[in-house]
C-alpha cells in the first residue's frame, strides 16, 4: 500500500498542471489603420456582424467571415456600451445620453440619431461615465451612472438640479442620478432603479434573468464587488442617497457608518483585491450551449488591470445570492499571442467564441480587440479539469468538478487549504484583509460519480470570504490536473440546519 502511494505521488509530481492555453486560444483582431481602438462596447447583430464603439466616438461594424470593418456612425461622446436591436438599429450609451442609431435606407451607414433618454445630470466632471445598456425579457433597458471624482472639478453650467450636499466626499453625486442604476421602460419612462454604486462599469443578466452590476474598489468599497441588483435597494456608496426619494436633507457622510451599514444590501460576491480583481468590468453570460467549453450558463467578468478574466459561481442561500469567483483566463496565451490587459467589454459571438474589447482611457489598460476560442471540440484536447460549482452546506462546501476526480488525491485533506477574512465597510479608500484566519478541513467525502467533493470545515461564520487553495487534484482517468488552485466564496448567510423531528 505504501509503495502504491509513493508511486502515485511520483506520477503526480511528473504531470504538469494544465493551463488555460491547453484548451483555449487567443486571436488578436486587426482594427482599421488610424483608429484609436479604446473599446467602449461590443454587441453582435442577428446576421453575425459585430458592432463595436470606441471612446473617440466611432461605431464600427466588423464581419468575422471577411475580417473587414465598416464605419456605421461617428461623432458620439465617450460611448461605453452598445446593444444591437436588429441588423440596422443599435442602442449606444454615450456620456450625455442613451441614443438610438439607425440605418434607415439600408446603405450600411446610420443616418438617424435619436435620443432615447438624457434624463440624468451632468456636472462636467471627467469621471461621470455612463455604462450599458442591457435589456431584460420585458424589454426594459438599464444603464448605470458613475459618480464624480474630487480629483477634478465641475463646470460652471451643469445639467440637472445641483445639490451641494452631494458634493462631499472622494466620489460624489452633486447632480442626479450619479451612483444609480436607471431603468427605461419600453414606453420610454425613466425610473431611478437602485442606488449606492461608485463606478459600476459592468452590468448584465444571468441565465435566470437576474440583474448584476460590478463595482470598483475605492471609498466605501473595501474591495471590488458583484451585486445582485433589485429595485429600490441601496448598495452601500452613500453619495447617491441625496437623490433617493424621502431621504432627509442632510449630507449622507454625516451618518454613522453603522447606520449606513444597516441600510445597505451587501454584495453577492466580493472579488479579493489583486488576487482576483483590481477593476472589474462587463458581465457576460455564456449562452453558447457548450461551444465555449463546459461553463455554459455561467457568468464571466472582465478585468482592466490584469491579463485575466473571472468566472462567477452564484449560490442561492436563504433567498439571497452569494457565491464564489475564480480565475478563468490568465496571462498565458497560445503561441506568440497573449491575453492583454484592459479587458473592458465582453461579448459572446454566434460561433461560441468570446470577444474582448480593450481600453486604457488614461489609466492602466491596453487597446484593441481579441477573441478567445475553445479548442476542445476541434482538436480533441477534451474538457479541462476545473471547478464547475461551489455550494455552501450546513457544515462546509460542495465542490463540483467538470470531470470525475482521482479518488486518492480527492480524499487527501492536505489538498484543501482554507483561510477566511473580510473587508471593512468604511469611508476610507479600500481595505486590507481583516481578521485573517486559517480554517481546517476536518472531513472529505467523494460522491459516487467522483465529480463532487464534500468538505467539512471546523468553522463557518457569516460575513466572511472563504479562500480555498487546492493542492494536486487530477482527473480520475488520464493525467489531467486542475487548472486553477484558487477559488473564493463570499459567505453572507449560513445554510440553515435541517430541522430535527422530535
Amino acid at each position: 500500500m505504501l509503495a502504491s502511494l509513493l508511486l502515485s505521488s511520483l506520477l503526480l509530481s511528473s504531470f504538469p498542471t494544465d493551463t488555460i492555453s491547453d484548451y483555449y486560444e487567443v486571436e488578436t483582431i486587426a482594427t482599421p489603420p488610424g483608429l484609436v481602438a479604446e473599446t467602449g462596447g461590443l454587441s453582435f447583430l442577428p446576421d453575425g456582424r459585430m458592432a463595436a464603439c470606441f471612446h473617440r466616438g466611432e461605431v464600427m461594424l466588423y464581419n468575422p467571415k471577411t475580417k473587414t470593418w465598416k464605419l456605421f456612425a461617428e461623432g458620439l461622446h465617450d460611448p461605453l456600451g452598445v446593444v444591437a436591436i436588429n441588423n440596422c438599429e443599435l442602442l449606444v450609451v454615450q456620456r450625455p445620453e442613451l441614443t438610438r442609431i439607425t440605418d434607415t435606407d439600408g446603405d450600411g451607414v446610420a443616418d438617424l440619431y435619436q435620443t432615447v433618454t438624457d434624463q440624468f445630470g451632468m456636472s462636467g466632471n471627467y469621471h461621470e461615465f455612463a455604462f450599458g445598456p442591457v435589456r431584460d425579457a420585458k424589454g426594459n433597458l438599464y444603464i448605470s451612472l458613475n459618480t464624480a471624482s474630487n480629483g477634478a472639478g465641475i463646470r460652471d453650467e451643469v445639467r440637472g438640479q445641483y445639490d451641494a450636499l452631494g458634493r462631499q466626499g472622494r466620489m460624489y453625486a452633486c447632480v442626479p442620478y450619479r451612483g444609480w442604476v436607471m431603468q427605461i421602460t419600453p414606453e420610454g419612462k425613466v425610473k431611478p432603479y437602485a442606488s449606492g454604486f461608485r463606478s459600476p462599469n459592468g452590468i448584465g443578466f444571468d441565465a435566470q434573468g437576474r440583474l448584476f452590476v460590478t463595482d470598483n474598489q475605492g471609498d466605501w468599497l473595501g474591495t471590488s464587488k458583484l451585486y445582485h441588483v433589485e429595485e429600490g435597494k441601496f448598495y452601500g456608496h452613500p453619495a447617491s442617497l441625496v437623490w433617493r426619494p424621502g431621504f432627509p436633507n442632510i449630507d449622507p457622510l454625516t451618518l454613522p457608518v453603522a447606520t449606513l451599514d444597516s441600510m445597505r444590501t451587501v454584495e453577492s460576491i466580493a472579488f479579493p483585491h489583486e488576487m482576483m480583481a483590481h477593476s472589474p468590468t462587463q458581465i457576460a453570460f455564456d449562452n453558447t450551449g457548450g461551444k465555449f467549453g463546459p461553463f455554459s450558463g455561467q457568468l464571466f467578468v472582465g478585468e482592466m488591470d490584469f491579463p485575466h478574466l473571472l468566472r462567477v459561481l452564484p449560490d442561492e442561500v436563504d433567498g439571497s445570492i452569494q457565491g464564489a469567483c475564480l480565475p478563468f483566463f490568465d496571462k498565458a496565451g497560445s503561441g506568440r499571442t497573449k491575453l492583454r490587459i484592459g479587458n473592458n467589454r465582453l461579448a459572446f459571438a454566434p460561433d461560441g467564441s468570446l470577444y474582448l474589447g480593450q481600453a486604457d482611457h488614461g489609466w492602466l489598460g491596453d487597446r484593441g480587440i481579441q477573441r478567445i476560442r475553445y479548442k476542445g471540440q476541434q482538436t480533441g484536447v477534451g474538457i479541462p479539469l476545473d471547478i464547475l460549482a461551489m455550494k455552501l452546506t450546513p457544515t462546509g462546501f460542495d465542490l463540483t468538478f467538470t470531470q470525475p476526480v482521482d479518488e486518492p488525491t480527492a480524499n487527501d485533506l492536505a489538498n484543501y487549504r482554507f483561510r477566511s477574512y473580510y473587508y471593512e465597510y468604511h469611508q476610507a479608500y479600500g481595505s486590507p484583509q481583516m481578521d485573517t484566519r486559517s480554517v481546517a478541513v476536518s472531513g472529505v467525502r467523494l460522491s459516487a460519480d467522483h465529480k463532487t467533493v464534500s468538505l467539512t470545515l471546523t468553522e463557518l461564520k457569516p460575513n466572511r470570504i472563504y479562500e480555498l487553495t487546492l493542492g494536486d487534484l487530477r482527473a480520475d482517468k488520464g493525467q489531467k490536473k486542475r487548472m486553477n488552485r484558487l477559488v473564493c466564496y463570499t459567505l453572507n448567510k449560513l445554510v440553515r440546519q435541517p430541522r430535527q423531528e422530535p
